[in-house]
């Protein structure tokens, strides 16, 4: 799904023409940035929790040449997934067998 694809959904389902739907998305995920940009937790119930994970400097090689390359510390958004999104994407799912457990060995 595209960010395009979510505003006409989203105007599909409430009195919103695109241009509103699109302003609502832009002014959610504007939130959400700013909210990581200063190191804050953004906790959506039942949907998922994004973080900010910091990578140290490091040294790194150039897969082409072997070159040793000086690698920047680095900041990057994490998303942990809610109980309830797991468990919707499983929705259906039979468990994997454990082994040693299934009935035709014994």
């Amino acid at each position: 799904m595209t960010k395009a694809e979510l505003i006409e959904g989203l105007a599909n389902k409430l009195p919103l023409n695109k241009a509103e739907a699109e302003r609502a998305i832009n002014i959610v995920l504007d939130d959400i940035i700013a909210a990581l940009k200063q190191g804050q937790r953004v906790n959506i119930s039942g949907f998922g929790t994004f973080s900010v994970s910091t990578r140290q400097a490091r040294t790194g090689r150039n897969p082409k040449t072997g070159e040793t390359i000086e690698i920047a510390a680095s900041r990057s958004a994490k998303f942990k997934p809610g109980k309830q999104l797991k468990d919707s994407l499983n929705e259906g799912l039979t468990p994997p067998s454990q082994p040693g457990n299934s009935a035709a060995g014994n």
